[in-house]
């Protein structure tokens, strides 16, 4: 139905949601999902389904059960494929709807919000049960990390009848969907939701428990038929330029989990303050808008995001063609908030006084670009140099891979040259996630978490 437009109006008032951690997407009605899911053709060929969505979710015929008032059938079909789609709906960047067929001439299905409203429903009218297995095969399976491969592994493990414990540093399940997303991005009562009916099912978690310094990882071994490491890129990529030694400058992740732990109540003072501070983020992916989401609302005088890459283009470029994931400028929630974005922007020193940071020397580059329209090659633009006056500065430019000490010297896992994990099938050790590819997106993480439960099941089922 193609005179039906794509809704835009998703989010709650900016004055009232910068009050607040309350998630800033308003509650969609059924009758506004119905009639946007009329919107899907339920195409012949279904590139959502085949190339966007990593979790092979029948996109589809979720959507035409919803367009026809038909929520449990839709949470059936998509409970098929998906463990935990209350996850996905709120932090994916639906990759399925830049592969709708509706995207190469006008705007994609809402094929995200959908999947929301459905598992909402689902949960209200009780159709979401533990799900335990016929029978258990008397193996059990030792999971290292709670965050979104590792809760995945263990669902997919638990229901194909193994006995799973999971370990966890933190001092509650989720890893990065409790303590690295924000809670208005990610309402922490829907962590608490999953967990409670995994525990149901049978799964224990045993948390405060530092695998390779708690506990040994060859006690597990022992204690386990498998092992499955699950356990994020946690080590952040630095800024080493001159001084990188003044107090104020701090990683994107300490200053999003200090505040996650205030909200949940583990800590009572958050260890990084942004209130009335000048914050700059530097680095221009979703962490750094987290982190101006953040900043807005514990008070921050004003905020500034800066990216050494070029500005992304508003359309798809050649370089990206559909159904491929497109590189496009895109805007998120709290870049609607407020605040500066700038891109070409390079980081040259940290300028410094009576010990804390005041400012950070910066310069403009200019982008060579390949023959597939992709940026190559920074080139400084002489002159450009400035100060860009500051007092919190935020690290938040991604992950340079897993932390080599601990639980991954013990197991003596070999790496790849981008420190990911490599598992030791001999010793039924395997690794999954963001630890085994890198840091990617969480439905990423949980599609290679199902390829991991098959490589275990094949192996000790």
């Amino acid at each position: 139905m193609l005179q039906i437009q794509r809704l835009h109006d998703i989010y709650r008032p900016v004055d009232e949601r910068r009050q607040d951690y309350r998630e800033v997407e308003r509650t969609l009605s059924p009758e506004e999902v119905r009639r946007q899911m009329q919107r899907c053709h339920n195409c012949g060929i279904p590139f959502c389904h085949g190339s966007g969505c990593p979790l092979g979710n029948a996109v589809p015929d979720v959507n035409a059960a919803a367009a026809t008032d038909d929520w449990t059938t839709a949470y059936r079909i998509l409970s098929q494929t998906s463990f935990f789609p209350e996850f996905t709906c709120r932090v994916c960047p639906a990759l399925c709807e830049a592969a709708c067929c509706c995207s190469v001439t006008e705007e994609a299905v809402m094929v995200r919000q959908c999947e929301k409203r459905v598992i909402e429903m689902a949960f209200e009218r009780g159709l979401v049960q533990p799900v335990l297995p016929y029978v258990r095969n008397g193996k059990t399976i030792g999971v290292i990390g709670s965050g979104p491969s590792g809760l995945f592994v263990a669902e997919g493990l638990n229901r194909a009848g193994f006995t799973v414990t999971v370990y966890e540093a933190n001092h509650r399940p989720g890893g990065l969907l409790r303590y690295g997303i924000p809670d208005f991005k990610l309402d922490k009562a829907v962590v608490d939701r999953r967990i409670a009916l995994m525990e149901q099912e049978g799964i224990r978690f045993e948390t405060d428990t530092r695998v390779g310094k708690d506990i040994s990882a060859a006690y597990l071994l022992r204690r386990h038929d498998a092992m499955v490491l699950a356990i994020g890129t946690t080590a952040p990529r630095d800024l080493q330029i001159p001084g990188r030694e003044l107090h104020g400058i701090h990683f994107a992740l300490e200053f999003l989990q200090g505040q996650n732990r205030v909200n949940n109540g583990e800590l009572a003072t958050l260890p990084v303050n942004a209130k009335g501070k000048d914050v700059l983020v530097i680095g221009g992916g979703d962490t750094g808008s987290d982190c101006m989401g953040t900043a807005f609302r514990q008070g921050a005088a004003s905020v500034r995001q800066v990216e050494i890459m070029p500005r992304p283009p508003e359309a798809r470029p050649a370089s990206t063609p559909w159904p491929s994931w497109p590189w496009i400028l895109r805007t998120s929630s709290s870049h609607l908030e407020g605040g500066a974005r700038e891109w070409n922007v390079a980081s040259d020193r940290f300028v410094g006084s009576d010990g804390a940071v005041c400012g950070v020397e910066v310069h403009q580059v200019q982008w060579e670009y390949g023959a597939d329209g992709r940026p190559t090659k920074p080139v400084v633009v002489e002159g450009s140099g400035r100060v860009i006056r500051t007092d919190l500065v935020l690290l938040a430019m991604g992950f340079t891979g897993v932390a080599h000490d601990g639980l991954v010297e013990e197991l003596q896992l070999k790496q790849t040259p981008r420190t990911a994990l490599m598992g030791d099938a001999s010793r039924h050790v395997y690794v999954t996630g963001d630890c085994a590819n890198g840091a990617t997106l969480v439905v990423r993480a949980m599609a290679d978490a199902k390829r991991v439960v098959q490589n275990i099941i094949h192996d000790l089922g």
